[in-house]
């Protein structure tokens, strides 16, 4: 009887390894028959980025925040939530601000796209920047550079006359009060909570009350 019961267990382990060898062929068989992976296409875009032309080969899905801190290593735009809830990432493009999360690199041909690092250097800093450190108008920096660009940006909207939201007659011009200030800001976190310091640097570039 045991010995019936060791050739028993013998010849289902033979049956078993005989299975496993025949699953391990047709795996193998499956893989070399599989079709070789193609290489994901690329595309050309030239940028204007600080004043300077700059030629990139990208994946299409890379956004303009990749495509300026991993291509560019301008690392001064920061990635926040990566969602274009936080402002971390505003850059000015052609005049205007973005959040460069939720754009593609590829939609900027021929783009001009300024950076916190084409606005001023630690020589020569912008009156925004001069007036943050003057006032204080960040904490852990973080949020600064979107803040920055962004502020920037709010002064010059003003100054086109584009309405808002705070502006109780649309038709009339808006001023660089603070409400006015504030209310066009209110898309870049600060998760410091500098806000009041923010809004006094940028009274003190309009040249207004906060």
């Amino acid at each position: 009887m045991a010995s019936e019961s060791f050739q028993l267990s013998r010849r289902e382990m033979l049956m078993s390894t005989a299975t496993t060898a025949a699953a391990s062929a047709t795996v193998s068989e499956t893989a070399e028959a599989a079709p070789p992976a193609q290489a994901l296409p690329t595309y050309k875009v030239v940028l204007t980025v600080n004043g300077k032309a700059r030629a990139l080969t990208l994946d299409p899905r890379t956004t303009l925040l990749d495509a300026l801190r991993e291509q560019l290593h301008l690392t001064g735009t920061k990635k926040g939530c990566d969602h274009g809830q936080c402002g971390a990432c505003t850059v000015i493009v052609n005049g205007e601000r973005i959040n460069a999360c939720l754009s593609l690199a590829v939609q900027h041909e021929g783009d001009a796209v300024t950076t916190i690092e084409g606005l001023g250097t630690p020589e020569r800093l912008h009156p925004m920047q001069a007036a943050f450190v003057k006032h204080d108008g960040y904490q852990c920096g973080y949020c600064t550079p979107g803040q920055i660009c962004s502020a920037v940006s709010v002064l010059e909207e003003i100054r086109r006359g584009i309405p808002s939201y705070a502006q109780a007659d649309l038709m009339a011009a808006p001023q660089p009060t603070g409400a006015e200030m504030r209310e066009r800001m209110s898309g870049n976190i600060c998760r410091c909570g500098a806000y009041s310091n923010i809004a006094e640097a940028m009274a003190d570039v309009a040249g207004a009350r906060a």
